[in-house]
């Protein structure tokens, strides 16, 4: 922040006048409702409510506006300027200039006042903000990025949370069903009613599993709903919650290092915008040279004057100037070199963070796509050990049945199953997060993004 905060106008802008009475401040339009709760809910859908209502990309697109505002304020430096002036004053007669001695003085009149060559001050500022608004929309695309990003994985977390559910759900029905023929084998008198207790036991350690994934899906859907900006929180929308569409599905996606790299190298809004923020501090080099040319002014006025030569306020003359003004600074001790070293050191400064977020960003992809090539390893070995595992279960029931397995047996590999189960969910969302971590790191936009829809005021 410190180099965008350094390319400071002050040498431009005026003092800014504060007012003994400030005026009254508009109001405020009142913040659009948010729609109910919906019925279904897509990860399409959530990221389009995102992009309008996600707090920091709205905080981003104030920024542009902001910076709009800046280049407006400076251009204004190279239009006329006009203002009106008015004075009155009254003296000594003994102090008075006059003949006859004159007391009172007043003066009304029209100030114009137009910048003719101001050292390059001007363009080297306006230059520098147009650059700094390039930035600004870069910041923007960055904060959409990192924002959708973000939509996806809690969207994702949702959808893991609901089939963990399913998951242990399934569980408990196996371990309800297998106590059930525990029962009716004790009935029998086939076992014994330890293998009864046992199967309740093994029931009852099953249902903590199931609240812990249940209230996993309650918290992944609130900081879903913090993700996209929604603060709808009315009664009828206080416990309402969508049915969320969607699946963690794996499908394998291969990318070429090298190719990755480049891609990063051009499209990350991070190295664009610190590469806008070098050339801003560029330009702002020249803009400290100013302070070493003469400056000239257009100025003219057209006024109404008391007569010096009548004491009654009544009497006036009128008239105009025009002229020209001129400065050059032939000595100011140095403080135009120091600005300009200063200057130079800013954008050294800026080319430094440059080349180092570019470091960052290599590192970064290099990361991602490790982090992709685990994710698809364990989503590849997962799909083997499901099939094991309920293979593993349906043998184990028929041993159980035939009286060659123990119960045990059937409850171990029950446990497996479920373990597999899971593992399976766990690396198909870890893939699915891996795949948008590695999309980011590219700088690719959103699947469901439309380029020109990033920029949108």
């Amino acid at each position: 922040m410190k180099t965008v905060l350094s390319l400071s106008l002050a040498l431009l802008a005026a003092p800014l006048a504060v007012s003994a009475e400030a005026p009254a401040r508009a109001p405020v339009a009142a913040p659009t409702p948010a729609p109910d709760v919906p019925l279904q809910l897509d990860l399409r859908t959530a990221i389009d409510y995102a992009l309008e209502n996600n707090f920091a990309i709205r905080q981003a697109r104030e920024r542009i506006k902001e910076q709009e505002g800046i280049i407006v304020e400076v251009r204004a430096r190279a239009l006329p300027n006009v203002a009106a002036v008015a004075d009155y004053a009254r003296n000594a007669e003994e102090i008075s200039q006059a003949v006859p001695p004159n007391t009172q003085n007043w003066t009304i009149a029209i100030q114009a006042r137009q910048v003719i060559y101001a050292g390059g001050s001007v363009r080297a500022a306006l230059d520098a903000q147009k650059v700094l608004r390039e930035a600004a929309l870069l910041d923007l695309r960055l904060t959409i990025n990192n924002a959708l990003l973000d939509v996806r994985t809690r969207f994702y977390n949702v959808l893991l949370a609901r089939e963990q559910i399913a998951v242990q759900e399934e569980n408990i029905k196996l371990f309800q069903e297998q106590l059930q023929n525990a029962r009716n084998r004790f009935e029998a008198g086939s076992v014994s009613n330890f293998e009864v207790l046992r199967a309740e036991v093994e029931l009852a350690n099953a249902q903590p599993q199931l609240i812990r994934a249940r209230n996993s899906y309650r918290t992944s859907t609130d900081q879903l709903r913090q993700a996209i900006g929604y603060i709808n929180t009315s009664p009828e929308n206080l416990r309402r919650t969508p049915e969320f569409v969607g699946t963690l599905d794996f499908t394998p996606t291969a990318y070429d290092l090298q190719t990755s790299l480049d891609q990063a190298r051009v499209n990350r809004p991070e190295i664009l915008r610190f590469a806008k923020l070098a050339q801003a501090q560029e330009r702002n080099i020249d803009f400290a040279r100013a302070g070493r040319r003469p400056s000239v002014d257009l100025v003219g006025s057209y006024g109404l004057y008391k007569d010096n030569r009548s004491n009654s306020l009544d009497d006036s003359r009128d008239g105009w100037t025009v002229g020209v003004q001129s400065t050059w600074a032939i000595f100011d001790g140095r403080a135009t070199s120091g600005r300009i070293a200063q200057a130079r050191s800013q954008y050294r400064q800026a080319d430094l963070l440059l080349s180092e977020q570019t470091l960052a960003v290599e590192v970064e992809v290099r990361s991602a796509l490790s982090s992709l090539q685990e994710a698809a390893e364990l989503a590849e070995a997962a799909v083997k050990v499901v099939g094991q595992a309920e293979e593993s279960l349906r043998l184990a029931n028929a041993r159980y049945s035939a009286g060659s397995a123990t119960q045990l047996d059937v409850l171990q590999a029950q446990v497996a199953l479920t373990q597999a189960r899971d593992n399976q969910l766990q690396a198909n969302y870890s893939y699915n997060v891996a795949l948008a971590n590695l999309r980011r790191a590219l700088g690719e936009p959103d699947t469901y993004l439309a380029g020109p829809e990033m920029l949108a005021q």
